[in-house]
């Protein structure tokens, strides 16, 4: 089954306007976010739907895919689907652009069930919740699932909710709680189907569209991993990236993940045939 990953990259957020642009070190963050994807295995392409010509550009500076779409969509699954018509894949993921610190490992545990054949349209992943702070917070989105792996429930209060317990860390030490990764991967008629749908009542209850699918009687599987996401919703989440950032990106690339590299710069090569170059040049030095 072929796979490619969209990374939905829009310029005018409210909390931190262009976004995508805003540098870590010698690199804007959506480049550091399309390598980062480009590290899983499972993934044949990764492309930039956007809405702004300035990101197209860096985009392409770099020798990356990006592709133009409409500024009207209400959110980043809408504009990954409106890429998704023109792409011939069977699975399509969606990848946050402010996830810099995203891991080939946790995308490709979610494209995996639907290349072997899972029953659901939707994979996305989770992490154990180890912090009160974290459970308490409206911000970070908890999922229940039941034992087969399905999600039951997405919500921002702290679910599964014990009556005749306080919230404290002996309750977090004793019970699992979950946090919902927004990364997914979909089947792409789904991810059209999907897209076509109305938002739903609890949807619009807790600002999240994942229950959209749930509403509509369609499941969700739900990965563990041991990836807590750090993504990047303000200028202040994006200085502590920058102090997290080296810590975490010391690793160096392995020989596949050169080889993808040099594929996707052979593949840009026509289009992109003086950015590729100045980057060579650069590699020379």
């Amino acid at each position: 089954m072929s796979v490619v990953a969209v990374i939905p990259a829009r310029y005018a957020s409210t909390r931190f306007p262009g976004k995508p642009l805003a540098m870590i070190g010698e690199k804007p963050m959506i480049r550091w976010v399309y390598e980062r994807v480009q590290r899983a295995s499972r993934v044949d392409r990764v492309i930039v739907a956007t809405d702004d010509e300035r990101i197209l550009e860096a985009v392409r500076a770099f020798g990356g895919e990006a592709v133009m779409t409409s500024g009207e969509h209400p959110s980043g699954t809408d504009r990954i689907a409106e890429a998704a018509l023109g792409l011939d894949a069977e699975i399509i993921v969606n990848v946050q652009g402010d996830e810099p610190l995203i891991r080939g490992d946790v995308i490709d545990a979610c494209i995996r069930p639907l290349q072997e054949g899972a029953q659901e349209p939707v994979v996305t992943p989770c992490v154990r919740i180890r912090s009160l702070q974290d459970l308490r917070n409206p911000d970070v989105v908890k999922v229940v699932k039941s034992p087969a792996g399905r999600a039951l429930y997405f919500s921002r209060f702290p679910i599964p909710f014990d009556r005749g317990r306080k919230i404290d860390e002996d309750c977090l030490s004793e019970l699992s709680f979950w946090k919902h990764l927004g990364l997914y991967a979909y089947r792409r008629d789904f991810l059209l189907q999907y897209s076509r749908m109305a938002p739903s009542p609890l949807e619009k209850r807790e600002k999240l569209e994942q229950l959209r699918i749930l509403e509509n009687g369609y499941t969700i599987r739900v990965e563990e991993t041991d990836y807590d996401s750090v993504g990047v919703d303000s200028p202040e989440d994006l200085e502590k990236i920058r102090d997290l950032f080296y810590e975490k990106v010391k690793e160096k690339p392995t020989p596949e993940d050169t080889i993808k590299e040099l594929k996707a710069l052979r593949n840009n090569l026509t289009l992109q045939d003086l950015s590729v170059k100045e980057m060579i040049a650069k590699r020379r030095k």
